[in-house]
Order: C-alpha cells, then structure tokens, then sequence
C-alpha cells in the first residue's frame, strides 16, 4: 500500500504541531523523515496511521484503511509502553492485541525466539535500547494485516543511530515499508537521503530498500 501526504499539516491550539509536508511511502522502502524537536514528528506519525486529521493538505488512502494496515511504533506520550512495566508484561500486551497467544508460556517463548528472554523481568525503562527497538518492532510487524511500520523518535532513548535504522532496516519486505521518525543530527550521523519535517518530500527524498 502506498500512503501519500500532500502538504498535510497540523495546527494545535497554539500554532502549528506539524508545518506542511508530502511525503509517498511506498512497499519495500524504509523512509527516513528527520526534524527538530518539537516539528510534528509524532504529529506527521498520527496522520501516517490515520489517527489525526490534517487541518491543511489531505493523506491518503483513508484513515480507516491506515488504520488498519499501519501501526505506530512506540510513539512519545502516545503509545510508548508503560516504564514500569516488566518487558514480559509488555510483550504479552501486544501479543494479546495481535490475537495471538499472550499466556506465559507463550510470552516465554517469543522473548526466547527473539533473543531477548534475559531481560523479562525487568522495568521497561531499564530494558537495553537495542532489546527495546528490537521487540517493538518485532511484535508490530507481527500484527495481522500491516503493511506500514512507523518508528517514532527511537534516537531519544537510543544513542546508535546506526543500531537502530540497522532493525528498522531488517522489517522492510517487498510488501512491507518501514517509516523512521528522526533528529536531523541523527540523520546527519547516518548521511543517507532523507525527509525533512514541513517540507515537499516528493522529488528526491526516497531511498529504496529491495528486502
């Protein structure tokens, strides 16, 4: 599915939360959109997943079709999990949400096949960037009927740039694209082609992925 934003923006009671911007995500490309803090990237992840209504510009296709074929990834304030839950609980909440089986066991058995069971008891917030980027990602992808994954800010609690668009990397499939919500310095530690926050993104902003 190919998701186009078309000089969308979001004004909030006291000025713009996200400045217009077009962007075309497209199956089988990981999509780097980097910002200042505080230009929308959350804001421009909410209308990608068709949870916000742009107040200028459109998204297409439907938030009703985004809804169900694009997930968020652990959004700042919106739905990054709890810090004081376990990653175990964690893990079984999404698991429950993916309609799949969330007991122990079950829990148990997805951290093992994930390398990750070493830390299951563990606060969230104590769990290593990696481990979290990883699972986050894993079990998003795992949803029934995603084709858009939408990684928000991971460079505020990861400091490897590198690490991360590396997992982000992993989850593009030819059916599947991968959206990274970024600083601008972290895209500039990268320096590969990138989007830019309240800009027109549809010349020469895309890097193709072939999974």
């Amino acid at each position: 599915m190919e998701i186009h934003a078309s000089r969308a923006g979001v004004t909030g009671a006291h000025g713009p939360l996200l400045r217009p911007t077009s962007l075309t995500v497209r199956p089988g490309e990981l999509t780097l959109v980097a910002g200042e803090p505080g230009t929308g990237h959350t804001a421009l992840g909410l209308l990608l997943s068709g949870r916000m209504k742009p107040s200028t510009g459109a998204v297409s296709p439907d938030a009703r079709t985004l809804r169900k074929q694009v997930v968020l990834v652990d959004a700042p304030e919106v739905n990054e999990p709890e810090e004081s839950l376990s990653l175990a609980a964690v893990v079984g909440e999404e698991l429950a949400m993916n309609r799949m089986p969330s007991g122990k066991k079950a829990v148990h058995d997805w951290l093992v096949e994930h390398a990750a069971d070493e830390h299951a008891s563990e606060r969230f917030e104590n769990v290593p960037a990696r481990t979290r980027c990883s699972v986050l990602l894993g079990l998003a992808a795992a949803r029934p009927g995603v084709t858009t994954l939408i990684l928000d800010s991971p460079d505020r609690y990861h400091p490897d740039p590198r690490e991360w668009f590396a997992l982000a990397h992993d989850h593009v499939t030819p059916d599947r694209a991968v959206v990274v919500l970024c600083s601008n310095t972290s895209a500039q530690i990268l320096d590969i082609p990138h989007a830019r926050l309240g800009e027109d993104n549809n010349d020469d902003s895309k890097m193709e992925i072939t999974a």
